[in-house]
């Protein structure tokens, strides 16, 4: 029976990591290529890393259950489709002893995960925040990069090309209190001008043309020199005052509860935060009880079925808590405890499935 158990967790363990390996890369892929951008444009590199530090708990909580899943589809779909668990039961090895080392994996999981969703993530969360503020504020000039739209006030400014500081073909529009275009100004050359200790950022323009659409007909006319200056420190310290619940760990988390109830406040968004951070920290036992009989079930070989099935469950899972969790403003229909129907349903299913096949 050892053996037998060693084979299965050895099978388990290098899917497991290769899974969590390539997920937690995928989700995390976006993000930094934000950050590489900010990179190249000469954020310091140190920066880079300390995001990822900062974010890779709160991915962890989303990669580890994920790939539980991808592994027990593949690992359980393979020994089903070779007829190995059948060669076990014939030898009177029960299912729940084959698959006895990978629940106390998942129940291990589940507690890392719990422990990173509620006390570790938020505030590296927040963390990560307050580095792309404190990023922007220390570089504002590398936020500006060929081909993308960077918003200042009510401004709105493309560049094709950048060199240092020096930019190339630029193209300006002064928004409006309605949200239209009131100002289109184009010019060939411009240049950045930085002013640290005031927190400003000048951009100097040269041979510009400036169109008026708020006229009838449009009025045009050309400058050889202009110039736009902004307060990015303000810009950029357009904050809450307050924590954000999402940023706070769960000990904050409760003492905001019972401050917000002896106020008679309303609680809901709280106790919604609360309920999801839960939820997603079980999904290992969720995707454990409910991904095992289906991976026996499906007797399948192919790596693509159990990746398509992983996705589609994993998907469905977190997908269902986060429209649950996007009901936080409507407190009559109960969203903190909405949020709990997939962990429920998933395990309720998976282990009378379980079950069945334990009895057979």
């Amino acid at each position: 029976m050892k053996t037998l158990n060693i084979y299965v967790l050895k099978g388990f363990l290098l899917t497991f990591g290769m899974a969590i390996g390539i997920l937690t890369f995928g989700m995390m892929g976006a993000r930094m290529v934000k950050i590489f951008d900010y990179v190249s444009q000469g954020v310091p590199l140190g920066n880079f890393f300390l995001f990822v530090l900062y974010i890779m708990p709160i991915v962890l909580t989303f990669t580890v259950p994920w790939a539980i899943l991808v592994a027990i589809m593949l690992v359980f779909g393979r020994l089903s489709a070779d007829s190995e668990i059948t060669a076990m039961r014939a030898c009177g090895v029960s299912i729940l002893q084959v698959v006895s080392p990978i629940m106390i994996i998942a129940t291990l999981m589940t507690a890392v995960c719990l422990y990173l969703q509620v006390n570790v993530g938020p505030p590296l969360l927040g963390a990560s925040r307050q580095l792309m503020k404190k990023t922007v504020i220390d570089s504002p000039t590398a936020i500006f990069a060929p081909g993308k739209p960077v918003r200042y006030e009510n401004n709105i400014i493309y560049i094709d090309d950048k060199k240092n500081d020096i930019l190339q073909d630029i193209q300006i529009f002064t928004m409006s209190g309605n949200n239209k275009v009131s100002k289109d100004i184009t010019a060939n050359k411009g240049k950045l001008v930085l002013d640290k200790k005031a927190k400003t950022l000048s951009i100097l323009l040269y041979d510009c043309m400036v169109i008026d659409k708020t006229s009838e007909p449009e009025i045009r006319a050309y400058s050889e020199r202009m110039k736009f200056t902004f307060n990015y420190g303000k810009e950029f310290n357009k904050f809450e005052v307050g924590k954000r619940a999402k940023y706070m760990t769960l000990k904050e988390l409760l003492g905001r509860m019972k401050i917000e109830k002896k106020l008679n406040r309303n609680t809901c968004d709280l106790e919604v935060e609360l309920n999801q951070r839960i939820a997603f920290a079980l999904s290992p036992i969720a995707f454990m009880l409910l991904g095992l009989p289906l991976a026996i079930r499906t007797s399948r070989r192919e790596t693509s079925v159990g990746l398509f099935l992983s996705v589609i469950l994993a998907g469905l899972f977190f997908l269902s808590i986060i429209l649950c969790e996007s009901l936080e403003s409507h407190p009559g229909l109960y969203p903190q405890y909405l949020l709990w129907i997939p962990n429920l349903l998933y395990q309720v299913v998976g282990a009378s499935m379980i079950f069945k096949i334990a009895k057979h």
